[in-house]
């Protein structure tokens, strides 16, 4: 047969069978702009503002709707009373975890990154581990307050001139996390602490790329196409294969009545499990879970406080106001601490302001149910990828006035006392309102004698 009639024989059968799943498909989902066969609604989406296109697609298909990424649907959830509707009135069945092919293949379906059993009891035990934290007697706190000295002093270096605090400010909240999990910190100029940062920054670089958008959409390819892919997956295994060396160092040196830190509390958990032929207390897990510490909580700790302090110096009365309750709370002679925080409703409302201005993960982390569930009259099939639109919730005008300044007031009531809002959902909804949380914990500390530089940048975000 001529190999020209093979080849479009081939191809009407691919364009068929795209239109045959994406029409059996839509009959279930919620409804949404009409999908072109292979590529889906890409041409109808600005990749460079997705919440945007997101919004626009609201306005005419409601507050939950159906895009295509390439022959996927994902179902969208625009709103605060969609989003609390899912993700905390259903939380169980909207749980599950929207593994996109390029997360597949860096996280293999570990740590943080896996679903069902294994995410539960992974979850459960690094949330315990670090809210308990006796490790080596020292606190989260501790290792907070002496990184957030270091971070001081690196800044005095600068003597006050024109400086670009990026990369410090991405140092600190990677070396509490190396604190926290390999026992200490690195000083700024050690090269096994340069390299891993240089990685980090590599690959988030890559991540926010409209290549690797292309990648999750077609997987294809990932194996059949060289592209930045190739360096994100390099890059991650370097990491892994320097984690697993960490790993055998504690081992080599655990004693099991002091453990130092999570790794080692990992380690006599897995000793413990050992006869457990389901236990999910494995090295593999481990590395998986030590690398998401770092994936999770440095780049969104570090573009945090870059953001704050660039929002501190375009709003001077605001940050004159900070420095007033910090110096009549906690004076200049001592570091903060978490206890200060119900004494400083203005700073504590100012740390919130920012979160929620700033939008720094605007769909959050993709989810997907965990069975067939039937919301909102639609039938949503098992497995389908949910995505969040936290920009809708944290820029809703009836919650926040005049969402799109910069306001403190949107967390203080008429008395000046911080005021708790249930749409304060910078990450995620399940960790700010299932328990009555207020949210995530950013203490962002400034000036100095002269208010020219941070005195003291305390900063350790958890969220999901």
């Amino acid at each position: 047969m001529d190999p020209f009639v093979v080849l479009v024989l081939c191809l009407s059968f691919v364009l068929l069978f795209s239109l045959w799943r994406q029409s059996s498909g839509r009959r279930k989902l919620p409804p949404g702009p009409t999908p072109l066969p292979i590529i889906g609604n890409m041409l109808q989406i600005d990749v460079k503002d997705i919440c945007k296109s997101f919004s626009n697609f609201s306005k005419v298909y409601g507050p939950v709707f159906t895009v295509y990424f390439g022959m996927n649907p994902v179902v969208v959830l625009h709103g605060y009373e969609a989003v609390k509707e899912a993700l905390i009135d259903n939380g169980e069945e909207f749980s599950g975890r929207g593994i996109l092919p390029i997360s597949q293949r860096t996280t293999k379906g570990l740590g943080f990154s896996s679903n069902g059993k294994r995410w539960k009891e992974i979850r459960r035990f690094s949330l315990t581990t670090l809210r308990n934290f006796g490790m080596g007697k020292r606190s989260i706190e501790d290792r907070v307050q002496e990184e957030a000295r270091c971070l001081v002093e690196e800044l005095r270096k600068t003597k006050a001139s024109p400086c670009d605090p990026t990369f410090i400010l991405g140092c600190a909240p990677c070396n509490v996390i190396c604190s926290v999990v390999f026992q200490k910190r690195f000083d700024y100029k050690d090269e096994n602490f340069l390299t891993l940062m240089k990685r980090f920054n590599e690959n988030f670089r890559i991540l926010t790329s409209p290549w690797i958008q292309v990648c999750n959409n077609f997987p294809l390819l990932i194996d059949c196409f060289p592209g930045t892919h190739n360096k994100l997956l390099k890059n991650v295994a370097l990491t892994k294969s320097y984690i697993r060396e960490k790993v055998k160092e504690h081992q080599a040196s655990l004693d099991i009545n002091n453990p130092r830190d999570l790794i080692d509390c990992f380690l006599i958990k897995m000793e413990q499990e050992k006869d457990n032929q389901q236990s999910e207390f494995t090295i593999e897990n481990l590395v998986g879970t030590v690398a998401d510490l770092f994936i999770a909580g440095t780049e969104t700790t570090s573009t945090t406080l870059r953001y704050g302090l660039l929002l501190l110096l375009k709003h001077p009365e605001v940050t004159a106001k900070v420095q007033e309750e910090i110096d009549h709370v906690i004076g200049r002679h001592r570091s903060p601490c978490m206890q200060d925080r119900s004494h400083m409703p203005y700073t504590d409302a100012v740390v919130h302001e920012i979160q929620r201005y700033i939008d720094l993960v605007p769909t959050g982390v993709p989810h997907a149910v965990t069975t067939d569930i039937k919301f909102r009259n639609y039938l949503i099939p098992k497995g389908t990828i949910i995505m969040t639109l936290l920009t809708s919730v944290l820029h809703d005008d009836k919650e926040f006035p005049n969402p799109k300044i910069f306001d403190p007031g949107h967390f203080l009531d008429e008395t000046g006392n911080f005021k708790k809002s249930d749409y304060f959902m910078p990450f995620s909804a399940e960790v700010n309102m299932s328990k009555g949380n207020r949210g995530n914990g950013l203490f962002l500390i400034t000036g100095d004698e002269n208010n020219r530089i941070p005195k003291l940048c305390a900063c350790f975000l958890t969220g999901e």
